[in-house]
C-alpha cells in the first residue's frame, strides 16, 4: 500500500467541508413545552420537514442529539441526485410493477424540488449543474448501464445517455472503466453549505431548534405524544424521526431496520490545474459499478480531488482509512501519486436491507429514513413529505410510502454485529472485477 503523503497542516479527521465555515451558534436554546409536529434530528431531513410544517401552520420544534449537521449531512460526498438505486426490474419484484413506475417517474420532480428549495430559500451551496457519470467497472457492468438507460428513458424523465469506452476520455482519463452512463442533469454542491442554508431558513421562521437534547424514550398518552429528553420533557401531537444512520438506542424497530454504514473521503492539497484537466477533464460527478462503490469528484473551486468509498464497513482509523482510500484512487489515476492529502474523514450512512429509502408511520410517530447513500436530494425531500403527511397535509403524497423498512435474519439486535463479516468478505473475499454492477454514492 503506498505510504501516506500529508499536506502542511492537514486535518485527519475533520470533513473537508467544515474549512472556512462559520462554527454554530452553540448558546443553548430553551426547549419548548409542547408543539403541534416535534422532530427529532437536525440534518437535511429533518431541517426540511421544519420548514414545510411551519409554512403549513404547525408549531414545530426541531431536537439534535448533538450539534446540529454533524452528522452525515456535512460529511457526504456533496453528489446531488435523485434516480432510484435499485434498478426496475429489482424494484418491481420487491414493491410491484405499480410501484416501481412510480418511484421512477418521482425522481425528476424530486430533484426539481431541492433545487426549488435552494432558489427559493436563497441558499449559497456552490449548487453546480456538472453531471453524474457512472462507471463501468466490468463489461457486465456495461451492459447492464445500458438495460438501466433503457428503463429509465421509458419510465422517467431523467436524463441519461449511454458513454462508451472510447468516449470515457472526455470525462476521466483512466484506462479501469469499460464505459459508463451519464445524468447530465445531477449537480455538485458543498454539503456544509446547503446544511447551513436550511438552517438559516430554519431560524428564520422562528423554529426552535434545541442542540444537545437526545430523546431517550418517546411515550404515547391520551392526548399525544410525550418526549423525555436530555433536556426535559416535550410533548406534541405529531413526531418526526430523521436520524438516519444516527439513530439512538431510545428507537430499537428502526434500529434494526436501518443500520449505521460509515463511508470514508480524502481531500488532496490544490492541484496543478493542467494535473486536474489531464485526469477529469468533464470535471465530472464520479461513482463506480464495483462493488467498493468508489465516488470522486473536482472540489467546488476545481483545484482538489475528493475521493471517498467503502474503505471498510465498520468504523476504523482515519489513518487507515486513508491509506485504503488513496491506494484505490491511486489504481484509477497513478498520475496522483505526488498528490499530498489534506482531509481525511467520515460519516454514517442510514442504510436499509432494502437499499430504498422509506416514510412511514405508526400512530403519532412519523419517519424518513434508509437514504442508503441517495440522501443530498432524497433526504431534504423525503423530509418534506413526511412532515406533511404528519399534519394529513395532501402534500405528503409519494411514492416512497409504499417502499418499506424490513429486517433481516443477518441484523437481529440493534447492533449492526454483522458488519464486522461483511467488512471481511468485502475486503478479501471481492474480485474487483467479478461484481455485479452497483449504483455509486
Amino acid at each position: 500500500m503506498p505510504p501516506l503523503r500529508w499536506a502542511e497542516g492537514a486535518r485527519p479527521g475533520q470533513p473537508y467541508w467544515w474549512d472556512g465555515a462559520d462554527a454554530a451558534d452553540e448558546a443553548p436554546h430553551p426547549l419548548p413545552e409542547r408543539a403541534d409536529l416535534l422532530i427529532i434530528g437536525a440534518g437535511y431531513t429533518g431541517l426540511s420537514g421544519a420548514i414545510a410544517a411551519h409554512d403549513a401552520g404547525a408549531s414545530v420544534v426541531v431536537v439534535d442529539a448533538g450539534m446540529p449537521g454533524q452528522g452525515a449531512s456535512t460529511r457526504n460526498g456533496g453528489m446531488f441526485g435523485a434516480h432510484p438505486r435499485l434498478g426496475w426490474d429489482a424494484l418491481a419484484r420487491t414493491y410491484g410493477s405499480d410501484v416501481a413506475d412510480d418511484l421512477f417517474a418521482e425522481a425528476g420532480p424530486a430533484m426539481d424540488w431541492v433545487k426549488t428549495l435552494i432558489t427559493q430559500e436563497g441558499i449559497d451551496c456552490s449548487l453546480q449543474q456538472t453531471g453524474r457519470i457512472q462507471l463501468a467497472w466490468t463489461p457486465a457492468h456495461f451492459d447492464a448501464q445500458q438495460r438501466l438507460v433503457e428503463t429509465v428513458q421509458a419510465k422517467s424523465d431523467v436524463a441519461i445517455q449511454v458513454i462508451g469506452r472510447d468516449g470515457l476520455a472526455d470525462h476521466i482519463r483512466t484506462a479501469q472503466y469499460f464505459g459508463g452512463i451519464l445524468f447530465p442533469q445531477h449537480c455538485a454542491i458543498n454539503p456544509r453549505r446547503f446544511h447551513d442554508g436550511l438552517m438559516a431558513s430554519v431560524q428564520r421562521r422562528g423554529i426552535p431548534v434545541v442542540a444537545n437534547c437526545a430523546v431517550t424514550s418517546l411515550e404515547r398518552t391520551y392526548s399525544g405524544l410525550r418526549a423525555t429528553t436530555a433536556l426535559g420533557p416535550i410533548r406534541a401531537d405529531q413526531a418526526l424521526l430523521a436520524t438516519g444512520g444516527y439513530t439512538s438506542g431510545a428507537f430499537h424497530w428502526h434500529r434494526a431496520r436501518v443500520f449505521p454504514l460509515p463511508s470514508f473521503l480524502i481531500a488532496t492539497e490544490p492541484l496543478p490545474s493542467d494535473l486536474i484537466e489531464r485526469v477529469a477533464p468533464g470535471r465530472r460527478m464520479m461513482v463506480e459499478t464495483r462493488a467498493r462503490h468508489s465516488y470522486f469528484r473536482l472540489s467546488p473551486d476545481g483545484t482538489r480531488i475528493l475521493f471517498g468509498g467503502r474503505a471498510a464497513m465498520r468504523p476504523i482509523a482515519p489513518d487507515l482509512a486513508a491509506r485504503r482510500l488513496r491506494a484505490t484512487m491511486l489504481e484509477i489515476w497513478p498520475e496522483l501519486s505526488e498528490a499530498r492529502l489534506s482531509h481525511v474523514w467520515s460519516g454514517n450512512t442510514g442504510y436499509s436491507f432494502d437499499h430504498m429509502p422509506n416514510i412511514g408511520s405508526d400512530g403519532a410517530l412519523h419517519w424518513a429514513m434508509g437514504f442508503s447513500g441517495s440522501g443530498t436530494v432524497m433526504a431534504p425531500y423525503l423530509g418534506a413529505k413526511a412532515a406533511l403527511g404528519a399534519l394529513g397535509d395532501p402534500g405528503g403524497a409519494t411514492a416512497y410510502r409504499a417502499t418499506r423498512l424490513r429486517r433481516s435474519w443477518l441484523h437481529p439486535t440493534p447492533r449492526p454485529h454483522f458488519l464486522r463479516a461483511a467488512d471481511l468478505w468485502y475486503r478479501h473475499g471481492v474480485d474487483p472485477r467479478e461484481t455485479r454492477a452497483g449504483r455509486g454514492t
